[in-house]
């Protein structure tokens, strides 16, 4: 069996600015890119209608394609109702921009899905994700969340009370394995109709760790537990690992996209490790294998 999925990487990896960023995709061999436009060059804000149709005309020179924008706002997502009017509103400006750049899919967290579907917090997100999933599903459009604060199963019951399909899923199998220890590959069966990107990532976790700790959540303090902390910063709890390095089994991870008809794009995220562009270009070179023969 193959896989045809186009390779991606996120620009914002390589750690030497966007346009600098653009050329190293290009030379480890990627298709496509994934950028953050949440601040600076990149903010929506910052980008007049011409310097959007240079930086396009300059993607398209470089034969690359966006596979998605990021725009994750941080501030625990979603969850503070207070804050949300603002976010609602810069996410939309932002997936603007994504379909002025040619793709229809913005990235991003929304904070950890409380498990009590009758709480504040959860009704608080729910309303803020409704109203992007009404003005993705105008403009054909996602705002896809990533996976890994909460389990597959849950994130799926929290999807269901939104509108169509315009609030689907960027799925990460690294931080479901680092974070949850939920199973990747009954994830992608669970989420297999909104799944719309992917990150394509490793790692182990040591031990359990409250996903609080790792994403924030309204009301809950890090600063209480400095010693779990201590061992997040020091990677006691979890590591991102090269490709092939963790606990992600690519075999039967890459197999069920497959088998779901995922035909989007498998995007490279490396956030740790001391020669960025090194990992990414032997993880294009990992996918590549899987586009010649899905090893058994």
């Amino acid at each position: 069996m193959t896989i045809t999925n186009k390779i991606g990487v996120i620009v914002d990896s390589f750690g030497v600015g966007v346009r600098e960023g653009l050329k190293k995709a290009k030379a480890v061999g990627a298709e496509g890119v994934q950028i953050y436009a949440v601040s600076g060059e990149m903010d929506p804000d910052n980008l007049s209608a011409a310097a959007r149709k240079e930086l396009r005309d300059y993607i398209d020179s470089l034969g690359l394609e966006i596979s998605a924008l990021c725009g994750d706002l941080g501030g625990h997502g979603f969850q503070d109702r207070q804050a949300n009017p603002g976010k609602v509103e810069k996410s939309k400006r932002i997936l603007d921009l994504a379909v002025e750049l040619g793709t229809n899919v913005v990235t991003t967290h929304i904070g950890i899905v409380p498990e009590d579907p009758s709480s504040e917090v959860f009704a608080a997100m729910q309303e803020a994700c409704d109203e992007l999933a009404r003005y993705a599903n105008s403009m054909n459009a996602h705002f896809a969340i990533e996976t890994g604060p909460e389990t597959a199963e849950r994130l799926l019951g929290f999807l269901q009370t939104l509108t169509g399909k315009g609030v689907a899923v960027n799925f990460d199998p690294a931080n479901m394995v680092m974070v949850t220890g939920d199973d990747p590959v009954k994830g992608v069966y669970t989420l297999k109709d909104y799944i719309v990107h992917t990150h394509v990532k490793d790692g182990v976790r040591h031990k359990e760790v409250d996903p609080r700790i790792v994403y924030g959540a309204l009301g809950f303090d890090k600063m209480e537990h400095e010693k779990i902390a201590r061992m997040l910063a020091a990677g006691e709890l979890f590591e991102e690992l090269p490709l092939g390095e963790g606990k992600v089994d690519f075999d039967a991870y890459f197999a069920a996209l497959a088998d779901i008809g995922y035909k989007g794009y498998l995007t490279i995220e490396r956030e740790v490790g001391a020669n960025p562009e090194a990992d990414i270009r032997h993880a294009v070179e990992f996918i590549k294998r899987y586009r010649e023969q899905v090893r058994s």
